[in-house]
């Protein structure tokens, strides 16, 4: 009986404990199915636009004229006269009287040079008459041969001489009485004034400054590096030069014209002189706004033209490498070939397509070929842009189909 309890007792308890397992097993609930999280990289995108594209070299200057003249008096006198246009910021023609110097003196001077000429001319013609009487009364001597001086030729070399200096007296006395009148030497604006009326001035005594109106020059600095992107180092460039006049924001067009062909010891720059062509629009059909002198302006020098380039920034570009996505949401790498650094900008020649998604957000671990996603944003704006293509597409067709009726 004790060897049955001994038996029994041990299986009871196995019987017990495995009801009591099946039942906490039975109150026990399922676990919940765990979530599948999808840890693509999520990116944005820009698409590229690929056009052609034309270099340009930025620089600056100040505008100034390309001729400026001092006015200096050449004879002595008073000023018996000033013209109106005469003053500081007026525009006066070629040949404009300016100023003139009191002329009496000179015309007097003249009227006695001419009085003088005149005498001499007298006298060497009373002298050729003596001479040739002279040569007649020697022609009847046959025995022997008259002199130089028997013939009154040195006499006639001395009045030959007084004449040529009384012509010499009178062309002096024209050229003084002629720089009485101070008068423009080209097209010019005034820039100074240094005499009033019935001042009196002598030789060398500046009267005043003009500026010619007839064309501008820019002096361009440009570091040596960036002549590489100009045609022949920028000779015969096109410039376009952005300035202000009258609190607007106004751009001339001009021409570099020449090279100083040195660089500048200072600033270690190179220089490219352009010129602007009738800078104040005086000229009838011109509407251009004027560029006046001493304005500061920007210059934009058109260089190289690019058949197909794009511009992408800088921070994309990894070893001449930018990250692409592909069709298939692949990340790919393109080798691109760039042309030149342009502020925060790189411009490209060769290696990217029109329509290629560059990717323009930062990615931890890249590795080409890795799955990528794009976010909503991205999404949106590619369908946009796709929606946008389809309704030209359907607005070329109908215009066409219209063309055709």
């Amino acid at each position: 009986m004790t060897r049955k309890k001994q038996i029994l007792i041990p299986i009871v308890i196995l019987l017990a404990g495995i009801l009591i397992f099946a039942l906490f097993s039975s109150m026990k609930k399922p676990p919940a199915e765990k979530e599948v999280i999808d840890d693509t990289p999520i990116v944005a995108v820009e698409r590229i636009s690929v056009a052609p594209l034309t270099l340009t070299v930025d620089s600056y200057g100040v505008v100034k004229p390309k001729y400026e003249t001092e006015l200096v008096v050449q004879v002595s006198g008073q000023i018996v006269e000033l013209s109106p246009a005469f003053v500081r910021g007026g525009f006066v023609q070629q040949g404009q009287l300016l100023a003139r110097v009191d002329p009496n003196d000179y015309q007097a001077a003249l009227i006695e040079a001419e009085a003088t000429m005149a005498s001499a001319r007298a006298a060497l013609e009373t002298e050729r008459a003596q001479g040739q009487v002279a040569e007649q009364e020697w022609q009847r001597i046959t025995d022997t041969s008259p002199t130089e001086l028997s013939l009154r030729k040195p006499q006639l070399a001395q009045e030959l001489a007084r004449v040529k200096a009384a012509q010499a007296a009178v062309l002096r006395a024209k050229r003084n009485l002629e720089r009485t009148e101070i008068r423009a030497p080209y097209d010019a604006m005034i820039d100074s004034r240094n005499v009033g009326l019935g001042a009196f001035v002598t030789t060398g005594t500046s009267v005043g400054k003009v500026l010619g109106t007839a064309i501008a020059e820019v002096r361009l600095p440009v570091a040596d590096n960036q002549l590489a992107f100009l045609i022949a180092q920028g000779k015969d460039a096109e410039v376009n030069l952005a300035g202000n006049f009258a609190g607007r924001d106004i751009v001339w067009s001009a021409k570099i014209v020449r090279s100083e062909g040195v660089i500048d010891s200072t600033s270690r720059m190179s220089y490219l002189v352009a010129e602007v062509k009738d800078p104040y629009a005086l000229l009838a059909n011109k509407q251009q706004e004027p560029i006046r002198f001493g304005s500061y302006v920007k210059a934009e020098i058109l260089g190289k033209e690019l058949a197909s380039a794009t511009k992408v920034p800088r921070y994309l570009v990894d070893n001449s490498r930018v990250a692409l996505l592909n069709s298939d949401s692949t990340l790919r790498y393109a080798s691109v070939d760039i042309v030149r650094q342009q502020g925060r900008d790189v411009i490209i020649a060769s290696g990217l397509a029109e329509g290629d998604q560059i990717i323009v957000s930062a990615l931890d671990y890249p590795i080409a070929g890795m799955k990528l996603a794009l976010n909503s944003q991205a999404d949106e704006e590619a369908i946009d842009t796709s929606a946008d293509e389809a309704d030209s597409q359907v607005a070329l067709n109908d215009s066409g189909a219209e063309d055709k009726s």
